[in-house]
């Protein structure tokens, strides 16, 4: 039981973080504009991995989208390429950890269904990776400019959608983790049930060579032999006599 509790809790939280990381991808604000020092805040620009985009102050927002993919930074193409791949490896995540669940009765038996959570568990533990590589080397990339003293470009910040790309990616690997750990104690538990089995076949195996009737234990001791006891009492009649 507390193994299928772990594996409920397991797939609650990577599906909790594959979430997360799905709705990172349209999300406008990757990276916004930094105005320290400015008094009057007549324009914000921010971005994100399709598009850059500018805000008024009446609220009116002036998007362009980058033209060519091939004509794109080497780190945007990176991030979207990772991105995508772990919403995929989440994806098919998510389908093999129902299937290989405790809780579901579909995946046939009890190993076969073990081994399939545990695959379950390796693609969220990869999407996890995938993600978190992506928003890092964005945010690499903004505060590596931001702090350059000799980029005179528009400096940018750390946009929301990278704390919640983070905050699934923890979570989809945390949850992968604790769902290959539940399925190792499970297979633990079973070796040591098999083996508790074995031992008791055997020794039963062991009694039952006997004959019925004259099993008997190791400490039982022979019945005791009269034959010499017979001659020895029947000699000393005779002497006697």
């Amino acid at each position: 039981m507390s193994s299928m509790i772990q594996e409920i809790f397991a797939f609650i939280l990577t599906i909790c973080g594959w979430v997360l990381v799905c709705s990172t991808l349209p999300t406008d604000y990757w990276k916004v504009s930094s105005n320290d020092g400015s008094v009057i805040t007549t324009a914000s620009f921010w971005s994100n991995l399709w598009k850059t985009c500018v805000t008024d102050s009446t609220g009116v927002s002036n998007c362009k989208d980058f033209p060519s993919m091939l004509a794109l930074d080497g780190y945007i193409q990176a991030c979207r390429g990772l991105t995508i791949a772990a919403i995929c490896l989440g994806f098919f995540g998510s389908i093999f950890a129902l299937v290989g669940m405790k809780c579901t009765k579909i995946g046939g038996t009890d190993n076969s269904k073990a081994r399939v959570a545990c695959f379950a568990g390796v693609n969220f533990i990869l999407s996890g990776l995938c993600s978190l590589s992506a928003y890092s080397l964005y945010a690499h990339r903004i505060t590596s400019e931001f702090f350059d003293p000799m980029f005179v470009a528009q400096k940018y910040e750390l946009g929301t959608a990278l704390f919640i790309g983070w905050g699934g990616s923890v979570l989809c690997i945390l949850g992968g983790v604790i769902l290959c750990f539940s399925i190792a104690d499970s297979f633990s538990k079973r070796n040591s049930q098999a083996k508790n089995i074995y031992k008791g076949a055997a020794s039963h195996s062991h009694i039952s060579s006997y004959p019925r009737g004259q099993a008997r234990s190791i400490n039982q001791r022979p019945p005791p032999d009269y034959s010499n006891s017979s001659r020895i009492q029947h000699f000393d009649k005779n002497a006697y006599v």
